[in-house]
């Protein structure tokens, strides 16, 4: 990824906090390389989607480059944590008794 294209003038991408989107881009995808899904270009995509959405996207991450703004959409769905569905399947199982010293 193109640090050029991620971060403004301003030092983080257009619509942003100074440096946020742009850590969090570079966070992502540095975590998508260490498990090797950025090694080859070798796979294309394409399709049609609203020019909207993809200004939205363009706007909020900082990134000017299509190529770059899949590549990050695809890391961000292939390394999803799931943390929201475990905290949601978490809640009932710690005893209301527990003392947790707060």
């Amino acid at each position: 990824m193109s640090k050029s294209n991620a971060v403004s003038e301003s030092g983080g991408p257009a619509g942003t906090a100074p440096g946020t989107a742009a850590e969090r881009i570079e966070a992502v995808m540095r975590k998508a390389a260490g498990e090797g899904l950025t090694r080859a270009k070798d796979g294309r995509i394409t399709g049609r989607v609203s020019a909207a959405l993809i200004a939205a996207a363009k706007v909020r991450t900082g990134l000017q480059s299509d190529t770059e703004l899949v590549a990050f959409a695809l890391a961000n769905v292939a390394l999803e944590d799931n943390f929201a569905r475990a905290f949601r399947d978490a809640k009932g199982t710690v005893d209301p008794d527990i003392d947790l010293c707060v």
